[in-house]
């Protein structure tokens, strides 16, 4: 019985190849609600699915979920598609949650903190539908210098990759310590695993926001709204307050 629930759940925290069936989902809407939506809600069904079954999770569920995470990150560099880009660092990110499936963490912990790394992939996803209507695609590439012709967008855009990235005072950097701290006494190997996912990701983001704030821009377009903006900004403060509690309570 273990073993359905462990398949189930490889699906919704995924695990390749499972994982091409969140990929493939998420792609087939152009539209931003529904792909909000897979965003909050998936890795939190293979939560509640684990959370059903008493049984340890194997070990060798680990350098899966870490070959996973990089296999992703790695194509990552390859996306020119911002929805794409967004769906790939979901699945490369999420599929590090099965190294925090201890008895340290509760489940109940886990579902507030995934919301935390989720969140600012929520921003992007409805920063990438706007750049889809300003411009008609959201591409890498296809326009520069957004910066220049959106400074309010670009700032709430280039904060948001920051805190998908792993860059400090954000959930997902909290969980990236928490793993490099956990796992380099035991197992150096995984570690250098753990830092190869989050090099992989600085170079991905790096890359995006190159693609799209660097240069001059040629349009002009509509900047989004200040009270857009001061949401997207609550938003990302709550994120830091919970990447610094989350410090403290995995210790």
């Amino acid at each position: 019985m273990f073993t359905v629930y462990l398949a189930i759940a490889a699906v919704f925290l995924p695990l390749f190849p499972m994982s091409m069936i969140f990929n493939n989902l998420y792609a087939r809407f152009s539209t931003p609600l529904p792909r909000i939506l897979f965003v909050l809600c998936w890795p939190q069904i293979g939560l509640v699915i684990l959370s059903l079954s008493t049984s340890e999770i194997p070990s060798w569920i680990v350098p899966w979920a870490i070959l996973t995470s990089i296999l992703y990150a790695w194509r990552m560099l390859t996306l020119r598609d911002i929805g794409l880009w967004i769906g790939f660092m979901a699945t490369s990110g999420w599929s590090l949650i099965w190294l925090m499936l201890d008895d340290r963490i509760a489940y109940n912990e886990l579902h507030v903190f995934i919301i935390g790394i989720c969140l600012p992939l929520v921003i992007l996803t409805m920063l990438g539908a706007g750049l889809s209507k300003r411009y008609g695609a959201a591409y890498l590439g296809l326009y520069g210098g957004i910066a220049d012709a959106m400074p309010r967008f670009t700032g709430i855009f280039v904060v948001s990759v920051l805190a998908v990235i792993a860059t400090p005072l954000f959930p997902a950097f909290s969980l990236m310590l928490y793993l490099m701290l956990h796992f380099l006494p035991a197992s150096p190997w995984i570690a250098f695993g753990i830092a190869m996912i989050w090099m992989l990701w600085s170079w991905a983001g790096a890359r995006l926001l190159s693609g799209l704030i660097v240069g001059e821009s040629n349009r002009s377009v509509a900047d989004i709204s200040r009270a857009v903006q001061s949401s997207a900004i609550v938003v990302l403060i709550g994120l830091v307050a919970m990447a610094l509690f989350s410090l403290g309570a995995m210790q």
